[in-house]
């Protein structure tokens, strides 16, 4: 049997230089060599990128893996691949391109439809300040601008120096101008006058399921805006006394699942129009962790725009009773009790 060429058929090791041993693909690489037991440290390399890596055993898993790898950068970009030449031969002027540019971005298109959240949280959140008494905080809606804000009374209630941050960062020293614990509710002044008054709707207006705004300084966090519906409306609650104070019957609050948490007490809740139509005040918890559990409570603004303009004339707030105490029976409501001195007293009811 010969071999060679199909035109010569002599012997081919006659014919034909010596094969050349192929070159190695993995030539033998110089190793550094590993510290001393007592030198080692957890962030030192084993290898120097620069004098050769250990040589590995590649079986055909890795090839195939390799080659993924390789295709992806081959195929996805080839400039890729001659920029890392031209840095590996120190060439790296070779590639730099000082026309290039990544652009300007593409501009967001801004959600200015009435009733957006960012609408209503631009013509609310100047009107909302952050309320700061030393050894607490609460936030505040400033309804005059002459520098008279509501919040709750909880949140200033005891406090001897009050101070407020505006929505642009001025800080000013407050003082109380009246509180109303039945309603907790309060007025405070700040120092400072040509302030932006917050827009104020109607709570009576309200139905379940209107979108709502809640801005105030939840954790401290000044001008947060958290977005909900409005969950539920005359809400009776029997809030507990902290810190010293007396336990509180809060009714007709409205309930949302707006976001409210510590540190929204006094802020904003506003409607889909940017109107504030009430008072954060309270939240459901669960259990001892004071944190939104999507349950929050805020006074009507028709009853804070009544208590705070009486707090603002007198100093104080007056409301009306009758006087009783009732109980429920298979017949309705009875009178259980009547005050001796209260007005069905006086109007002869028994």
């Amino acid at each position: 049997m010969t071999f060679g060429r199909p035109d010569d058929t002599g012997d081919p090791a006659t014919q034909w230089p010596p094969r050349q041993p192929a070159a190695d693909p993995y030539p033998t690489e110089v190793l550094t060599p590993l510290p001393a037991d007592d030198a080692w440290h957890p962030t030192e390399q084993i290898w120097s990128p620069y004098e050769g890596k250990p040589r590995k055993e590649r079986g055909p898993g890795t090839l195939i893996a390799a080659a993924a790898v390789v295709s992806a950068l081959v195929g996805g970009a080839a400039g890729a691949g001659g920029a890392w030449y031209a840095l590996e031969r120190d060439d790296k002027e070779s590639v730099r391109d000082a026309s290039a540019s990544l652009g300007t971005g593409t501009p967001t298109a801004r959600d200015v439809t009435p009733g957006a959240v960012s609408s209503i949280a631009r013509g609310v959140l100047p009107s909302v300040v952050s309320i700061d008494v030393g050894n607490g905080a609460g936030s505040g809606v400033i309804v005059r601008k002459d520098g008279y804000i509501v919040t709750n009374n909880h949140v200033v209630e005891g406090a001897d120096d009050i101070s407020v941050t505006l929505a642009d960062g001025t800080t000013a020293d407050a003082t109380v101008v009246g509180t109303d614990p039945d309603t907790d509710l309060a007025v405070i002044k700040a120092r400072v006058t040509g302030l932006p008054v917050a827009p104020l709707g109607r709570s009576n207006d309200l139905q379940v399921g209107d979108p709502v705004v809640a801005i105030g300084s939840p954790l401290g966090l000044a001008g947060t805006v958290t977005s909900g519906i409005i969950s539920a409306l005359n809400r009776s609650l029997d809030l507990p006394g902290g810190n010293g104070q007396r336990p509180l019957l809060l009714v007709n609050a409205i309930q949302t699942d707006a976001a409210i948490n510590p540190g929204n007490s006094g802020g904003a809740l506003a409607n889909g129009s940017g109107q504030v139509v009430g008072i954060s005040t309270a939240i459901a918890t669960n259990g001892d962790v004071e944190s939104n559990a999507g349950v929050g409570f805020a006074i009507p603004i028709d009853e804070a725009r009544d208590i705070a303009g009486q707090l603002v004339d007198d100093g104080e707030a007056t409301h009306s009773y009758l006087g009783v105490q009732s109980a429920d029976s298979e017949d309705g409501v009875t009178l259980a009790t009547v005050m001796g001195d209260g007005p069905a007293a006086d109007a002869g009811l028994e």
